[in-house]
């Protein structure tokens, strides 16, 4: 299997949680990987703000003396999760608005570690 198709399975595996609209891997400049981004979305500009949104997250909190977890943005219809997904990616997670973050969390956690070890 090559890294593209693996890449491909686990956020397929992602997908498959209820809560899960879809998910995207995206790179820390703000360039698609991988997964699918929403229909009504443009590509490069949901990819791009998205890594630009946890930048700055980033950024903002790192004179304080603890880590970010990551960031949700709540929306009318869903929420976005964006995630630290290692030194090279973010992984992008639009989640039904009713979505209980700490079970979504669960579902990423392993495939977040998987991702890691593959870029």
């Amino acid at each position: 299997m090559s890294p593209a198709d693996s890449l491909e399975r686990i956020l397929d595996d992602i997908e498959k949680s209820e809560d899960v609209f879809d998910v995207t891997l995206v790179s820390r400049s703000g360039m698609h990987i991988a997964g699918e981004v929403p229909k009504e979305a443009h590509r490069e500009t949901y990819v791009a703000m998205s890594a630009i949104l946890l930048g700055s997250a980033e950024t903002a909190t790192s004179e304080l003396e603890d880590r970010l977890k990551y960031v949700l943005v709540e929306l009318e219809n869903s929420r976005i999760l964006i995630q630290d997904g290692g030194p090279s990616a973010i992984l992008v997670t639009r989640l039904k608005d009713d979505a209980v973050i700490d079970d979504v969390l669960k579902v990423t956690k392993e495939p977040i570690e998987e991702i890691k070890r593959s870029l």
